[in-house]
C-alpha cells in the first residue's frame, strides 16, 4: 500500500474500529420480525406490534428467542431469552371496539353475595388493633356504610384525614393486615 493511501483511509478505519471491537447486540429487527410472525400481522396493523422495538436497546445477543402472550387479552407479546437473562414486553395494538376475550376472575365466575351492612353511617365505632403483649383502639364515627369484612373510611377525632378500617361487628372494626 502507497504511503499516500494511508492517511486517506485512516479516518475511515477510526470510525469502524468501534465497530469491528464492539460485542454483538441483538438485531431488534430481527425481533419485530419474529413478533411479526408470532401475531401473524405487520407492525402497526391491527393485531400486530404498535411499533418497531426500540432501535437504541443494546440486549445481548440470543441465540434463540421464545414468544408467548402476556396474558389472555392478547395485548402485549413477552419475548424471551434464557441465555443471556433478558425479557421484553411488545405492546400490540387493537382497536376498543374490538371484542376481546377479558381475564376472568372470581367475581366473574361466582354471582356476588351481598351481605347486609354491619356498621351504618354515623355509627360510633372503636377500631382495635393488636397482638399478643400489644393493643390499640380509637373512637370515631363512620363515614361509609359497610358489611363484615368490608373496608370503610372512619373519621377520627382530631385526625386530619379518615382511617381506613375493616368492618367486623356492629360498631367494631380493625385496621387492614391485621386480625381479629
Amino acid at each position: 500500500m502507497s504511503r499516500s493511501l494511508i492517511p486517506a483511509l485512516l479516518p475511515a478505519l477510526l470510525i469502524a474500529a468501534p465497530a469491528i471491537a464492539a460485542p454483538g447486540f441483538q438485531d431488534t429487527a430481527s425481533l419485530d420480525r419474529a413478533v411479526a410472525a408470532f401475531t401473524g400481522r405487520g407492525i402497526g396493523d391491527e393485531g400486530g406490534a404498535r411499533s418497531m422495538v426500540d432501535t437504541r436497546l443494546k440486549l445481548a445477543q440470543c441465540p434463540t428467542v421464545s414468544l408467548s402472550w402476556r396474558s389472555d387479552a392478547h395485548d402485549a407479546v413477552v419475548v424471551t431469552c434464557t441465555g443471556p437473562d433478558w425479557r421484553l414486553f411488545v405492546p400490540v395494538r387493537f382497536t376498543p371496539s374490538e371484542p376481546r376475550k377479558a381475564p376472568q376472575t372470581i367475581a366473574a365466575v361466582v354471582p356476588a353475595i351481598k351481605a347486609e351492612p354491619v356498621i351504618k353511617r354515623g355509627d360510633p365505632v372503636t377500631i382495635e388493633a393488636g397482638s399478643p403483649g400489644f393493643s390499640i383502639t380509637r373512637e370515631g364515627v363512620a363515614a361509609a356504610d359497610a358489611a363484615p369484612g368490608a373496608r370503610f373510611l372512619v373519621k377520627i377525632d382530631g385526625g386530619r384525614a379518615p382511617v381506613q378500617a375493616v368492618a367486623l361487628s356492629s360498631g367494631r372494626a380493625t385496621l387492614p393486615g391485621w386480625s381479629e
